[in-house]
């Protein structure tokens, strides 16, 4: 099936148009083993305040038999450098439309980022063959956590990784759901120092995510007593691990952390399997890591990992109860934390909406939803602090050998518990500025 942005990213490389996928169908993209995590048929680009860039956008869209709109009338013709002049003063959005619902904006204006800014942190992932720049991932978080703050609107994260959230960034109109790479790597690397990986080396994605997983891990190796040997970071969307692993083994760190995730993280996981690497005595810590992308590397290659989870499927009678459901609509699939957390915070927000009776106001909402304790069948009990952060248990788990798996899916064994007053960074040292003293 051709992806739906398909032919339009070939009519912008034809063009050499200069642009970035901005928002929710950019962030998909980062998702584990590239499974979406948000349901979206909406597209949206960011173009530099530069006229003939946008006319040139507009050719591209009319090759692509794409039709272009100004708010609900047909964009004038003719469609000329005099018209993209008028727009890209204004800031003004074109929208496009076609078939199978494709909806793209063209938008001049990214809340919270000049273009340039934007331009020189882009990632590129190819999209049926065609490479397709795509914004960083913390600043779309960011851009939306900015957007929902000026309009009163309500954010609820479950996606991403950055403790900048319930952080410096923190806002009242932001609550941060499921996990954070403090968390993960707080429940981590200390079950790793435990059991004796007290000297490590660190192999991270060269981008925000990975640096903010790489620095959290490094805090809590250094204040556990432990020591960092090295580190080398790679980049996104990278096949060939062979000399970052080089490096690793060469260290002779006792542990090597993968601050990485999705393709990336499998991909340098089967390549160290490869390199003997754990044959060599190294041992591999994953610190963003999924029960869905274990089933992907395959047991024989992953078992033995030790990654921390928020929610597991096969926890408990209600997880699998749920699971099943889940199941109904998606076959041979497993739900991964984002899943549950997402189930976890929409019913959290019900609650909340049904004791205000009104969603008008997203502060008000989030407000409720701070003052009202957590609870659900997926989570359990817990809590949302001032900061925004929604706290409950996280588990260090361990992949199973191929033996001890019996069935689709079995692929975790419990080694800890984290009780939820301890699994995020604490209140107080996190600088957000709601919080008092």
């Amino acid at each position: 099936m051709t992806h739906p942005l398909a032919p339009l990213a070939g009519a912008l490389v034809a063009r050499s148009v200069r642009y970035v996928l901005i928002g929710v169908s950019a962030a998909n993209l980062y998702g584990p083993t590239g499974q979406a995590i948000f349901a979206t048929e909406d597209f949206d680009l960011f173009l530099p305040l530069d006229p003939a860039n946008l006319a040139r956008a507009w050719e591209a869209c009319e090759e692509a038999g794409l039709e272009l709109w100004l708010g609900d009338e047909p964009l004038d013709r003719p469609r000329d450098l005099w018209l993209a002049e008028q727009m890209t003063a204004r800031q003004m959005l074109t929208r496009v439309s076609g078939r199978d619902e494709l909806k793209v904006d063209l938008t001049l204006v990214m809340k919270g980022f000049q273009f340039e800014q934007v331009w020189s942190r882009r990632r590129s992932f190819l999209i049926e063959g065609i490479e397709v720049p795509v914004a960083p991932l913390l600043h779309i978080v960011q851009s939306k956590h900015a957007t929902g703050r000026d309009k009163d609107k309500l954010f609820l994260a479950t996606g991403p990784a950055t403790p900048d959230l319930t952080g410096s960034k923190c806002s009242p109109n932001t609550i941060h759901w499921v996990y954070d790479s403090w968390a993960v790597a707080n429940g981590t690397v200390k079950a790793a120092v435990k059991t004796g990986g007290d000297s490590w080396f660190f192999l991270t994605v060269d981008y925000a995510g990975g640096y903010a997983l790489e620095s959290d891990a490094i805090a809590v190796v250094e204040a556990s007593g432990g020591k960092v040997l090295g580190k080398v970071r790679h980049p996104l969307s990278n096949n060939d691990f062979s000399s970052f692993l080089l490096q690793a083994q060469a260290s002779q760190a006792k542990v090597i952390g993968l601050a990485n995730a999705g393709a990336d993280m499998i991909n340098s996981i089967k390549q160290a399997v490869e390199f003997g690497v754990v044959k060599g005595g190294q041992n591999i810590v994953a610190l963003l890591m999924w029960a869905n992308d274990v089933v992907a590397l395959g047991l024989p290659a992953a078992q033995g990992i030790v990654l921390t989870e928020a929610w597991y499927w096969d926890m408990n009678d209600s997880s699998r109860a749920w699971t099943r459901r889940w199941q109904a609509e998606r076959p041979s699939k497993l739900p991964m934390s984002n899943h549950a957390g997402i189930y976890s915070a929409v019913m959290h927000y019900l609650k909340a909406v049904e004791t205000l009776k009104s969603d008008a106001d997203g502060r008000a909402v989030a407000a409720k939803m701070k003052e009202i304790p957590t609870e659900d069948r997926l989570f359990g009990k817990g809590a949302i602090r001032a900061d925004g952060r929604k706290i409950h248990n996280m588990y260090v788990f361990e992949v199973k050998t191929p033996a001890e798996s019996k069935y689709f899916g079995d692929v975790y064994k419990l080694r800890t518990t984290i009780p939820a007053a301890e699994a995020f960074r604490p209140l107080k040292d996190g600088g957000c500025p709601l919080v008092s003293g």
